[in-house]
Formats: structure tokens, C-alpha cells, sequence
């Protein structure tokens, strides 16, 4: 009992059957949707396509109908209410379409081996040389000034060309003078 109720042609033809205030045998529509199951794994999706067609128009005529509804509302609510859910209708038949389309012309996957997301210009150089015709990845690891010599982050780093005459913050207990209220600058 537990596997036929857990069949799905099994719950969506107790779900049709409920849409359609039990008007239909629910073993019927089952074997049906059996049938249009077996159907579709044997690669024949001539039904689905159909499906798909069918609702499209569908929609369609939905989005047609709100549009001609909207237009005769004389208040700014019912008008957007209307045109709120045309453009909805417009969009899932737009969303059917794409996905009768991709039915019939699938395309082809591609494993993407790095994504990189940015919000302004990027580069991404993974070690690629031209000459060889190869690409090399270094694994991530720390920083290092250079090979084999680790960066030291405490030690104090020379004067540079300008500002010459700003003074280092005080060694323990920051700068002499304070900024602010309360507040030492470090």
C-alpha cells in the first residue's frame, strides 16, 4: 500500500481528482498517468510538448484577458492589481515557452572549473603561459615577501619619500597627544 501511494502518478491523480471535485476515477487518471509516465522514459515527449503548447496559450489568453480588465478600472489600484498579475501571466508564458524551447533544442552543459564574481573590473591569472600552451596553479598558501621568507607583520618598515617629518606612534601606549574624546590614536 505504502509504494503505490508513494507512486506520483498516484498523488497527482488524487490531486486531479480533487481539482476536479471528484468527478474522475482516481484509478483511471493513475493508469493514465502511468502510461504517460512509461511514455516519457522511453524518450517520447511528444505529450509533454503538447502540455507545454497548451499552456502557453493559456496564459496567454490570461495575460489578454487582465490587460482588457485593467484597461476599463478608473482607479489607480485595481488598475496595477490587474496589470500586476497580466504581466505575471505574460512572464510564466514567456517561462513556458523558454522551457518548450529547451525541450527541443537542449543545450549543451558546461563544468565550469573556476567562477569568479566581482562588482567592477576584475583579473583573474591562473599562471597561464602563452609559450607553453599550459596553465599552472600555485596552491594557496601564505604570504611570503619572498620564497621561503616569511613576512614579517611587527617589524617597524623604513621612512618613506614623503611625509618625513610625521613621527611613529608611540611603542605601548600609542601617541603622546590624544584626538578626540577619549580616544588615542594608534
Amino acid at each position: 500500500m505504502a509504494q503505490t501511494l508513494m507512486r506520483p502518478e498516484v498523488g497527482a491523480a488524487s490531486s486531479i481528482e480533487a481539482w476536479q471535485h471528484n468527478t474522475h476515477d482516481v484509478n483511471a487518471l493513475a493508469a493514465e498517468l502511468a502510461a504517460q509516465v512509461q511514455a516519457v522514459n522511453g524518450g517520447d515527449l511528444r505529450r509533454a510538448e503538447g502540455m507545454l503548447v497548451s499552456q502557453a496559450h493559456t496564459l496567454n489568453d490570461v495575460f489578454n484577458l487582465l490587460l482588457r480588465r485593467a484597461t476599463a478600472q478608473t482607479m489607480l489600484p485595481q488598475w496595477e492589481a490587474y496589470m500586476r498579475a497580466a504581466m505575471r501571466a505574460q512572464s510564466q508564458c514567456r517561462m513556458t515557452l523558454e522551457a518548450l524551447a529547451e525541450m527541443k533544442n537542449p543545450r549543451a552543459i558546461a563544468f565550469v572549473k573556476q567562477a569568479n564574481f566581482a562588482h567592477g573590473p576584475q583579473q583573474v591569472n591562473n599562471g597561464t603561459h602563452a609559450h607553453a600552451g599550459e596553465i599552472r596553479t600555485q596552491p594557496p598558501g601564505l604570504l611570503e615577501q619572498q620564497h621561503g621568507e616569511w613576512l614579517d607583520t611587527g617589524a617597524q618598515s623604513p621612512a618613506g619619500a614623503t611625509n618625513q617629518d610625521v613621527e611613529t606612534v608611540g611603542a605601548i601606549n600609542g601617541a603622546a597627544k590624544r584626538r578626540g574624546k577619549g580616544r588615542r590614536v594608534a
